[in-house]
């Protein structure tokens, strides 16, 4: 893990929340590079290797996030918990922006969040505690063991507090997304998530 006062970035732009429970928000993304989950299906492999990245200082960071008008910063990779984010987020919310992670939950929690998106992995499992933090239980849907393994992952959040969502692999929406509609129906505590950015064509 390096210093905290600069994070290797992938790509940070400005956008429209494309999925999730914040769909159809603005939201300066920030993504970051570094994983090591290995999601075969994944869409920004590219960002794996953390060292292919530029370097960037937390502090410009937070001043493209500002210039943008952007009341929210999505974190998120690769797996932005292989990174330090105490820094980074201290100072965003010091700036009065909402700080979203996106993660797959194999690293511990840094930063101070004020929403969690817990996407697990089959690949390398998210930790225990984090289970417990999260906000949002977004599940990838790639084949229909995936609906078991959605039951398992619900049963270790704070269900009350916790919005649980399914999302097709994109390459299989129209192969899973019925089966996901059935599901939801049968156990209505679940809902849809889809990535409407691809259907708009934004980043």
């Amino acid at each position: 893990m390096m210093s905290n006062d600069v994070l290797p970035v992938m790509e940070h732009f400005y956008t429209i929340q494309g999925e999730g429970a914040f769909a159809g928000y603005a939201a300066y993304f920030i993504r970051l590079g570094g994983c090591d989950v290995g999601c075969h299906w994944c869409d920004v492999k590219d960002s794996w290797d953390a060292e292919k990245h530029p370097k960037i200082e937390v502090k410009q960071l937070v001043e493209y996030v500002k210039q943008s008008k952007a009341k929210i910063a999505v974190i998120t990779g690769g797996e932005p918990l292989m990174h330090d984010l105490d820094l980074l987020t201290t100072q965003l919310l010091a700036q009065g922006i909402r700080t979203h992670i996106e993660t797959s939950g194999a690293y511990p929690l840094t930063g101070e969040w004020d929403w969690i998106t817990l996407s697990p992995k089959k690949f390398k499992p998210a930790i225990d505690s984090i289970f417990k933090q999260c906000n949002e239980l977004k599940v990838i849907v790639f084949n229909k063991s995936d609906f078991e393994f959605a039951i398992a992952c619900a049963k270790k959040t704070n269900s009350n507090n916790t919005k649980l969502l399914l999302q097709a692999e994109w390459d299989k929406k129209s192969e899973m997304y019925p089966q996901i509609v059935e599901f939801v129906k049968n156990n209505p505590v679940w809902n849809i998530s889809v990535q409407t950015h691809k259907y708009l064509n934004i980043p």
